[in-house]
Protein backbone atom coordinates (compact mmCIF):
# COMPACT_ATOMS: atom_id res chain seq x y z
CA UNK A 1 0.00 0.00 0.00
CA UNK A 2 1.34 3.63 -0.30
CA UNK A 3 0.73 6.95 -0.01
CA UNK A 4 0.85 9.31 -2.30
CA UNK A 5 2.92 12.73 -2.64
CA UNK A 6 2.19 15.72 -5.31
CA UNK A 7 4.65 18.70 -4.79
CA UNK A 8 3.74 21.94 -6.81
CA UNK A 9 2.37 20.03 -9.83
CA UNK A 10 1.85 21.69 -13.34
CA UNK A 11 0.33 21.04 -16.14
CA UNK A 12 0.73 23.51 -18.95
CA UNK A 13 -0.18 23.05 -22.80
CA UNK A 14 1.26 24.95 -25.91
CA UNK A 15 -0.37 27.92 -26.57
CA UNK A 16 -0.20 28.92 -22.95
CA UNK A 17 -2.95 27.10 -21.31
CA UNK A 18 -2.38 26.14 -17.87
CA UNK A 19 -4.99 23.03 -16.27
CA UNK A 20 -3.05 23.03 -13.09
CA UNK A 21 -1.45 25.07 -11.52
CA UNK A 22 0.73 24.58 -8.28
CA UNK A 23 -0.96 21.28 -6.88
CA UNK A 24 0.83 20.41 -3.72
CA UNK A 25 -0.99 17.49 -1.78
CA UNK A 26 -0.29 14.81 0.62
CA UNK A 27 -2.68 11.41 0.18
CA UNK A 28 -2.47 8.91 2.66
CA UNK A 29 -1.99 5.33 2.82
CA UNK A 30 -5.59 4.01 2.99
CA UNK A 31 -7.38 6.85 2.10
CA UNK A 32 -10.52 7.82 0.17
CA UNK A 33 -9.23 10.85 -1.02
CA UNK A 34 -12.13 12.55 -3.55
CA UNK A 35 -11.02 15.50 -5.99
CA UNK A 36 -14.41 17.27 -6.76
CA UNK A 37 -15.55 20.59 -8.39
CA UNK A 38 -17.00 22.02 -11.55
CA UNK A 39 -16.05 20.73 -15.28
CA UNK A 40 -12.85 21.87 -16.78
CA UNK A 41 -11.60 22.93 -13.12
CA UNK A 42 -8.03 20.45 -13.37
CA UNK A 43 -9.71 17.45 -11.24
CA UNK A 44 -9.45 14.75 -14.05
CA UNK A 45 -6.43 15.90 -15.44
CA UNK A 46 -4.37 15.84 -11.70
CA UNK A 47 -5.59 12.08 -11.79
CA UNK A 48 -4.15 11.48 -15.21
CA UNK A 49 -0.94 12.61 -14.06
CA UNK A 50 -0.62 10.63 -11.47
CA UNK A 51 -2.04 7.26 -13.92
CA UNK A 52 0.92 8.42 -15.99
CA UNK A 53 -1.59 9.27 -19.12
CA UNK A 54 -0.60 13.13 -18.86
CA UNK A 55 3.00 14.06 -18.52
CA UNK A 56 3.59 16.24 -15.66
CA UNK A 57 5.12 19.58 -16.66
CA UNK A 58 6.49 20.72 -13.66
CA UNK A 59 6.93 19.82 -9.85
CA UNK A 60 7.45 15.95 -8.48
CA UNK A 61 5.03 12.98 -7.97
CA UNK A 62 6.00 10.54 -5.02
CA UNK A 63 4.27 7.45 -5.01
CA UNK A 64 5.59 5.78 -1.50
CA UNK A 65 9.22 6.28 -1.71
CA UNK A 66 9.26 6.67 -5.73
CA UNK A 67 9.58 9.45 -7.92
CA UNK A 68 7.42 8.37 -10.58
CA UNK A 69 7.42 11.05 -12.95
CA UNK A 70 9.01 9.25 -15.83
CA UNK A 71 7.81 5.88 -14.80
CA UNK A 72 5.51 3.99 -17.16
CA UNK A 73 1.87 4.00 -16.31
CA UNK A 74 2.26 -0.06 -16.83
CA UNK A 75 5.24 0.31 -13.47
CA UNK A 76 3.60 2.46 -11.30
CA UNK A 77 1.28 -0.28 -9.48
CA UNK A 78 -1.83 2.01 -9.51
CA UNK A 79 -5.27 0.67 -11.49
CA UNK A 80 -7.70 3.17 -12.73
CA UNK A 81 -11.49 2.61 -13.31
CA UNK A 82 -12.95 5.02 -16.07
CA UNK A 83 -15.91 6.37 -16.54
CA UNK A 84 -17.23 4.65 -19.72
CA UNK A 85 -16.28 1.16 -17.87
CA UNK A 86 -13.36 0.18 -21.00
CA UNK A 87 -15.15 -3.23 -20.98
CA UNK A 88 -13.75 -5.63 -24.30
CA UNK A 89 -17.06 -6.65 -25.61
CA UNK A 90 -15.80 -10.09 -27.24
CA UNK A 91 -14.55 -11.27 -23.64
CA UNK A 92 -16.32 -12.72 -20.81
CA UNK A 93 -16.48 -10.92 -17.13
CA UNK A 94 -13.68 -13.65 -16.31
CA UNK A 95 -12.20 -12.37 -19.72
CA UNK A 96 -12.15 -9.24 -18.98
CA UNK A 97 -11.25 -9.36 -15.22
CA UNK A 98 -8.28 -11.85 -15.91
CA UNK A 99 -6.85 -10.01 -18.76
CA UNK A 100 -4.13 -7.55 -17.16
CA UNK A 101 -3.03 -10.53 -15.35
CA UNK A 102 -2.26 -12.89 -18.23
CA UNK A 103 -0.15 -9.67 -19.77
CA UNK A 104 1.71 -10.04 -16.68
CA UNK A 105 2.61 -13.85 -16.73
CA UNK A 106 0.84 -13.99 -13.55
CA UNK A 107 0.07 -18.31 -13.22
CA UNK A 108 -3.09 -19.73 -14.62
CA UNK A 109 -4.05 -21.07 -11.05
CA UNK A 110 -3.43 -17.46 -9.44
CA UNK A 111 -5.32 -15.79 -12.21
CA UNK A 112 -8.39 -17.90 -11.27
CA UNK A 113 -8.07 -17.32 -7.49
CA UNK A 114 -7.63 -13.66 -7.69
CA UNK A 115 -10.88 -13.06 -10.46
CA UNK A 116 -12.93 -15.44 -8.31
CA UNK A 117 -11.93 -13.60 -5.06
CA UNK A 118 -12.70 -10.40 -6.42
CA UNK A 119 -16.02 -11.74 -7.59
CA UNK A 120 -17.12 -12.41 -4.40
CA UNK A 121 -16.36 -9.16 -2.98
CA UNK A 122 -18.44 -7.76 -5.92
CA UNK A 123 -21.11 -9.99 -5.81
CA UNK A 124 -20.75 -10.73 -9.72
CA UNK A 125 -19.40 -14.24 -9.29
CA UNK A 126 -22.90 -15.47 -11.06
CA UNK A 127 -21.62 -13.13 -14.17
CA UNK A 128 -18.81 -14.45 -14.88
CA UNK A 129 -19.47 -16.61 -17.83
CA UNK A 130 -21.50 -13.23 -19.16
CA UNK A 131 -20.19 -10.75 -22.14
CA UNK A 132 -20.72 -6.86 -21.27
CA UNK A 133 -23.30 -6.58 -24.06
CA UNK A 134 -25.82 -8.80 -21.41
CA UNK A 135 -24.78 -6.50 -18.34
CA UNK A 136 -26.34 -3.35 -17.05
CA UNK A 137 -24.92 -0.58 -16.24
CA UNK A 138 -23.95 -1.23 -12.18
CA UNK A 139 -22.70 -4.89 -13.28
CA UNK A 140 -20.29 -3.40 -15.84
CA UNK A 141 -19.21 -0.80 -13.74
CA UNK A 142 -18.65 -3.75 -11.17
CA UNK A 143 -16.58 -5.81 -13.57
CA UNK A 144 -14.52 -2.42 -14.20
CA UNK A 145 -13.62 -2.61 -10.46
CA UNK A 146 -13.03 -5.88 -10.35
CA UNK A 147 -10.55 -6.32 -13.09
CA UNK A 148 -8.63 -3.49 -10.93
CA UNK A 149 -8.99 -5.09 -7.72
CA UNK A 150 -7.31 -8.22 -8.92
CA UNK A 151 -4.43 -6.24 -9.52
CA UNK A 152 -3.82 -5.65 -5.71
CA UNK A 153 -2.66 -2.05 -7.09
CA UNK A 154 -0.97 0.06 -4.44
CA UNK A 155 -3.40 2.73 -5.60
CA UNK A 156 -6.47 3.04 -7.20
CA UNK A 157 -7.64 5.88 -9.43
CA UNK A 158 -11.01 6.76 -10.08
CA UNK A 159 -12.76 8.90 -13.01
CA UNK A 160 -16.31 9.56 -12.54
CA UNK A 161 -16.90 5.80 -12.86
CA UNK A 162 -20.63 6.67 -11.41
CA UNK A 163 -21.16 9.12 -13.98
CA UNK A 164 -23.28 6.71 -16.24
CA UNK A 165 -25.31 4.99 -13.95
CA UNK A 166 -29.36 6.15 -12.91
CA UNK A 167 -29.58 7.84 -9.28
CA UNK A 168 -30.80 4.91 -7.70
CA UNK A 169 -28.17 2.68 -8.98
CA UNK A 170 -26.17 5.74 -8.04
CA UNK A 171 -26.75 6.18 -4.70
CA UNK A 172 -26.28 2.50 -4.27
CA UNK A 173 -23.05 1.61 -5.70
CA UNK A 174 -21.44 4.91 -3.41
CA UNK A 175 -22.66 2.45 -0.83
CA UNK A 176 -20.72 -0.45 -2.45
CA UNK A 177 -17.90 1.19 -2.77
CA UNK A 178 -16.92 2.72 0.66
CA UNK A 179 -17.44 -0.79 1.64
CA UNK A 180 -14.82 -1.72 -1.35
CA UNK A 181 -12.61 0.59 0.03
CA UNK A 182 -12.83 -0.48 3.41
CA UNK A 183 -12.02 -4.14 1.97
CA UNK A 184 -9.27 -3.56 0.19
CA UNK A 185 -7.68 -1.25 2.67
CA UNK A 186 -5.82 0.40 -0.56
CA UNK A 187 -5.42 4.21 -0.93
CA UNK A 188 -8.52 5.68 -3.13
CA UNK A 189 -7.52 8.70 -5.15
CA UNK A 190 -11.54 9.72 -6.62
CA UNK A 191 -12.98 12.56 -9.08
CA UNK A 192 -16.25 13.52 -9.41
CA UNK A 193 -18.44 16.87 -10.20
CA UNK A 194 -20.93 15.31 -7.64
CA UNK A 195 -20.17 17.04 -4.32
CA UNK A 196 -23.17 14.48 -3.73
CA UNK A 197 -20.44 11.81 -4.13
CA UNK A 198 -17.80 13.49 -2.51
CA UNK A 199 -19.86 14.34 0.99
CA UNK A 200 -20.86 11.24 1.59
CA UNK A 201 -17.77 8.50 0.25
CA UNK A 202 -14.74 10.81 1.13
CA UNK A 203 -12.35 10.96 3.99
CA UNK A 204 -10.91 14.20 3.04
CA UNK A 205 -11.86 16.19 -0.17
CA UNK A 206 -10.21 18.43 -2.47
CA UNK A 207 -12.11 21.27 -3.86
CA UNK A 208 -10.77 22.34 -7.55
CA UNK A 209 -11.79 25.66 -9.44
CA UNK A 210 -9.56 26.66 -12.47
CA UNK A 211 -6.86 24.26 -11.72
CA UNK A 212 -6.25 25.78 -8.33
CA UNK A 213 -7.19 24.18 -4.91
CA UNK A 214 -9.21 25.64 -3.12
CA UNK A 215 -9.38 23.79 0.46
CA UNK A 216 -8.52 20.42 1.39
CA UNK A 217 -10.68 19.13 4.58
CA UNK A 218 -13.07 16.24 5.93
CA UNK A 219 -16.29 16.43 4.27
CA UNK A 220 -17.88 18.17 7.63
CA UNK A 221 -15.54 20.84 8.24
CA UNK A 222 -16.24 21.86 4.11
CA UNK A 223 -19.38 22.00 5.24
CA UNK A 224 -19.48 23.84 8.33
CA UNK A 225 -16.16 26.04 7.60
CA UNK A 226 -15.76 26.96 3.93
CA UNK A 227 -12.68 29.43 3.37
CA UNK A 228 -14.27 31.11 0.55
CA UNK A 229 -17.54 32.15 -1.53
CA UNK A 230 -16.64 28.88 -3.54
CA UNK A 231 -16.27 26.58 -1.61
CA UNK A 232 -19.49 27.46 0.54
CA UNK A 233 -21.53 27.44 -2.78
CA UNK A 234 -20.09 24.54 -4.08
CA UNK A 235 -20.50 21.97 -1.22
CA UNK A 236 -24.52 21.16 0.08
CA UNK A 237 -27.43 20.72 -1.71
CA UNK A 238 -29.41 22.85 -2.53
CA UNK A 239 -26.31 25.53 -2.38
CA UNK A 240 -25.84 27.96 0.58
CA UNK A 241 -28.12 31.36 0.57
CA UNK A 242 -25.65 34.40 -0.57
CA UNK A 243 -27.26 38.30 0.00
CA UNK A 244 -25.13 41.25 -0.25
CA UNK A 245 -25.07 43.36 2.89
CA UNK A 246 -23.70 46.17 5.17
CA UNK A 247 -22.05 45.70 7.86
CA UNK A 248 -22.90 48.44 10.57
CA UNK A 249 -22.08 49.36 14.25
CA UNK A 250 -25.05 50.74 16.73
CA UNK A 251 -25.26 50.98 20.15
CA UNK A 252 -22.20 49.00 20.31
CA UNK A 253 -23.70 45.87 18.60
CA UNK A 254 -22.92 44.63 14.93
CA UNK A 255 -25.73 44.37 12.80
CA UNK A 256 -26.29 43.36 9.08
CA UNK A 257 -28.09 45.53 6.83
CA UNK A 258 -29.85 44.69 3.20
CA UNK A 259 -32.87 46.59 1.98
CA UNK A 260 -34.98 47.85 4.61
CA UNK A 261 -33.87 44.50 6.80
CA UNK A 262 -31.87 44.33 9.34
CA UNK A 263 -30.29 41.23 11.21
CA UNK A 264 -28.10 41.33 15.17
CA UNK A 265 -24.54 39.91 14.31
CA UNK A 266 -24.08 36.78 17.72
CA UNK A 267 -21.62 38.12 20.38
CA UNK A 268 -19.57 35.24 19.15
CA UNK A 269 -19.32 36.41 15.85
CA UNK A 270 -19.41 40.41 16.20
CA UNK A 271 -16.23 39.94 18.91
CA UNK A 272 -14.05 38.56 16.18
CA UNK A 273 -11.27 41.56 15.54
CA UNK A 274 -11.21 40.39 11.42
CA UNK A 275 -14.89 41.57 11.22
CA UNK A 276 -14.62 44.43 13.38
CA UNK A 277 -12.50 46.15 10.44
CA UNK A 278 -15.50 45.51 8.05
CA UNK A 279 -17.75 47.81 10.08
CA UNK A 280 -19.48 50.70 7.08
CA UNK A 281 -18.33 47.54 4.52
CA UNK A 282 -20.25 45.89 1.91
CA UNK A 283 -19.65 42.10 2.85
CA UNK A 284 -21.27 38.70 1.84
CA UNK A 285 -23.79 36.84 4.12
CA UNK A 286 -24.25 33.66 3.41
CA UNK A 287 -26.42 30.80 5.18
CA UNK A 288 -27.68 27.34 4.61
CA UNK A 289 -31.37 26.70 3.76
CA UNK A 290 -31.76 24.42 7.02
CA UNK A 291 -30.50 27.88 8.98
CA UNK A 292 -33.37 29.45 7.80
CA UNK A 293 -36.75 28.91 10.21
CA UNK A 294 -40.56 28.79 9.73
CA UNK A 295 -41.70 27.83 12.99
CA UNK A 296 -42.92 30.18 16.04
CA UNK A 297 -40.70 28.19 18.25
CA UNK A 298 -37.24 29.74 16.60
CA UNK A 299 -38.77 32.83 15.67
CA UNK A 300 -40.13 33.58 19.02
CA UNK A 301 -36.46 32.75 19.95
CA UNK A 302 -34.54 35.16 17.67
CA UNK A 303 -36.31 38.29 18.06
CA UNK A 304 -33.07 40.08 16.27
CA UNK A 305 -32.86 38.07 13.17
CA UNK A 306 -36.49 37.79 11.92
CA UNK A 307 -37.23 39.11 9.24
CA UNK A 308 -40.62 39.46 6.54
CA UNK A 309 -40.47 36.93 3.56
CA UNK A 310 -43.04 36.02 0.58
CA UNK A 311 -43.33 32.63 -0.06
CA UNK A 312 -43.00 32.58 -4.52
CA UNK A 313 -42.84 28.18 -5.03
CA UNK A 314 -42.67 25.16 -2.36
CA UNK A 315 -41.20 21.94 -2.79
CA UNK A 316 -42.50 18.86 -0.93
CA UNK A 317 -39.38 16.47 -0.74
CA UNK A 318 -41.21 14.38 1.66
CA UNK A 319 -39.47 14.70 5.05
CA UNK A 320 -39.41 18.53 4.15
CA UNK A 321 -39.89 21.48 2.40
CA UNK A 322 -37.69 23.83 0.51
CA UNK A 323 -39.79 27.11 0.60
CA UNK A 324 -38.42 29.97 -2.31
CA UNK A 325 -38.69 33.32 -0.37
CA UNK A 326 -38.45 36.94 -1.77
CA UNK A 327 -38.03 39.27 0.49
CA UNK A 328 -38.88 42.85 -0.01
CA UNK A 329 -36.55 45.29 -1.59
CA UNK A 330 -34.23 42.60 -2.03
CA UNK A 331 -34.04 41.94 -5.64
CA UNK A 332 -30.00 43.42 -5.58
CA UNK A 333 -29.24 41.90 -2.55
CA UNK A 334 -29.75 38.16 -3.95
CA UNK A 335 -28.60 39.61 -7.14
CA UNK A 336 -32.47 38.86 -8.08
CA UNK A 337 -32.10 35.02 -6.98
CA UNK A 338 -35.27 33.67 -4.37
CA UNK A 339 -33.55 32.73 -0.98
CA UNK A 340 -34.13 28.77 0.00
CA UNK A 341 -35.01 27.74 3.38
CA UNK A 342 -35.31 24.17 4.10
CA UNK A 343 -37.79 22.72 6.82
CA UNK A 344 -39.81 20.37 8.16
CA UNK A 345 -42.28 18.76 6.12
CA UNK A 346 -45.13 20.34 8.98
CA UNK A 347 -44.96 23.47 7.60
CA UNK A 348 -47.60 24.76 6.73
CA UNK A 349 -45.82 27.96 4.56
CA UNK A 350 -47.80 27.88 1.08
CA UNK A 351 -47.16 29.72 -1.92
CA UNK A 352 -48.29 33.29 -1.69
CA UNK A 353 -48.51 33.18 1.85
CA UNK A 354 -46.28 36.36 3.45
CA UNK A 355 -44.42 34.81 6.34
CA UNK A 356 -41.96 35.27 8.80
CA UNK A 357 -38.43 33.86 8.88
CA UNK A 358 -35.79 33.39 11.38
CA UNK A 359 -32.04 33.45 10.69
CA UNK A 360 -30.00 31.26 12.64
CA UNK A 361 -27.68 33.61 13.13
CA UNK A 362 -24.96 31.51 15.16
CA UNK A 363 -24.80 29.45 11.91
CA UNK A 364 -24.24 32.93 9.11
CA UNK A 365 -21.05 32.92 7.55
CA UNK A 366 -19.97 36.63 6.25
CA UNK A 367 -17.42 36.81 3.61
CA UNK A 368 -14.73 39.77 2.07
CA UNK A 369 -17.31 40.59 -0.99
CA UNK A 370 -13.43 41.84 -3.09
CA UNK A 371 -11.76 38.80 -1.84
CA UNK A 372 -14.56 36.20 -1.33
CA UNK A 373 -12.21 34.83 1.62
CA UNK A 374 -14.48 33.65 5.00
CA UNK A 375 -14.26 36.59 7.27
CA UNK A 376 -16.26 34.31 10.39
CA UNK A 377 -18.22 31.30 10.21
Amino acid sequence: MASLSLKHIYKKYPGGVTAVSDFNLEIKDKEFLILVGPSGCGKSTTLRMIAGLEEISEGELWIGDTLVNDVAPKDRDIAMVFQNYALYPHMTVFENMAFGLKLRKVPKEEIKRRVEEAARILDINHLLERRPKALSGGQKQRVALGRAIVRNPKVFLLDEPLSNLDAKLRASMRTELTKLHKKVETTFVYVTHDQVEAMTMATRIVVMKDGLIQQVDTPQNLYDLPCNLFVAGFIGTPQMNFISARLVEEAGELYITFGPHKIKVPAEKANNPALKEYIGQEVIVGIRPECLHDDPAHIASTPDGVINATVEVTELMGAEIYLYLSFYGMEDATNGKNIIARVSARSTSRAGDEIQIAFETSRMHIFDKDTERCIVH
